[in-house]
């Protein structure tokens, strides 16, 4: 049987100035938003009817309080609901973790409704800039996860099994890095590719939103085969984790707007 590699000895700590701590994580949300503006504003230039500058720079302001408060609400509300009901303040504990994706996807999909209506912008052009490096954020966000030692796979006999230090002292598949494998570089290669190169898909908006949806869930849902499940829920009907569960509605909705790009009956 494997005995694992190591956990690398890196801190989650990115560095300190007296009492200022910051965080791998946090810095995985500031760059993969920063690099999210960035990219899109390149992409935007391709675009005939380009957002202006002032207009991107907004939109990162709905993006930040969408992401931060969508995630954490919807791991309140999908993951450990019990005990923050019994706990409400710790809600505002963000320092203690806790965010999810789907709740984060979830409010920013709203922010971008309001964004566009408010804005006149034709919402499935500018989501599908958006969708397409996006998995940017995600990327950078399954590394933090990793150096943070959580979220981790289940006992394995694999050779690069990872002996993380709150997983017992079984090697464990390091779940996060499959994550930021698929739903960060093979999800922006491929959509990337279609953006820039393949104009008939680019110019079917909603068609690489609707495709981001699809294969992130898949790729989720197939990576949750390997991730242990979170202790307060374990399997649903023995098998199903929520995150899997989660992705269902998210793959069907996807599907959706893959149907009415090609229909041409998305609005913008």
């Amino acid at each position: 049987m494997s005995t694992g590699l190591a956990f690398p000895d890196i801190s989650p700590i990115a560095f300190k100035i007296g009492f200022f701590v910051v965080r791998w994580y946090a810095l995985a949300y500031i760059f993969g938003i920063l690099a999210t503006w960035g990219l899109v504003s390149k992409m935007n230039q391709k675009e005939k009817e380009s957002l202006s500058s002032k207009q991107l720079e907004n939109f990162v302001t709905y993006a930040i309080i969408a992401i931060l408060l969508g995630g954490r609400l919807g791991y309140v509300l999908f993951y450990h609901f019990s005990y923050y009901l019994q706990n409400p303040l710790h809600i505002f504990f963000l320092w203690e973790g806790g965010m999810s994706f789907h709740g984060a996807l979830c409010a920013f999909i709203g922010a971008l409704f309001i964004f566009c209506a408010k804005e006149k912008i034709a919402l499935f052009r500018f989501s599908d800039m958006i969708a397409a490096v996006a998995p940017v954020g995600l990327f950078l966000g399954r590394i933090a996860n990793f150096i943070n030692g959580e979220l981790y796979g289940r006992t394995t006999n694999v050779p690069w099994g990872v002996r993380f230090p709150n997983g017992g002292s079984v090697p464990r598949h390091p779940s996060q890095l499959y994550e930021a494998f698929l739903e960060g570089i093979v999800l922006f290669i491929l959509l990337n590719t279609l953006w820039w190169f393949v104009p008939k898909i680019r110019n079917k908006h909603g068609f690489i939103s609707g495709l981001f949806l699809c294969l992130y869930s898949l790729f989720r849902a197939f990576i949750e085969l390997f991730r242990e499940p979170d202790e307060q829920l374990g399997f649903f009907w023995n098998h199903l984790t929520m995150g899997q569960i989660l992705c269902l509605p998210m793959f069907l909705g996807g599907i959706l707007l893959i149907f009415l790009s090609y229909k041409g009956k998305q609005n913008g």
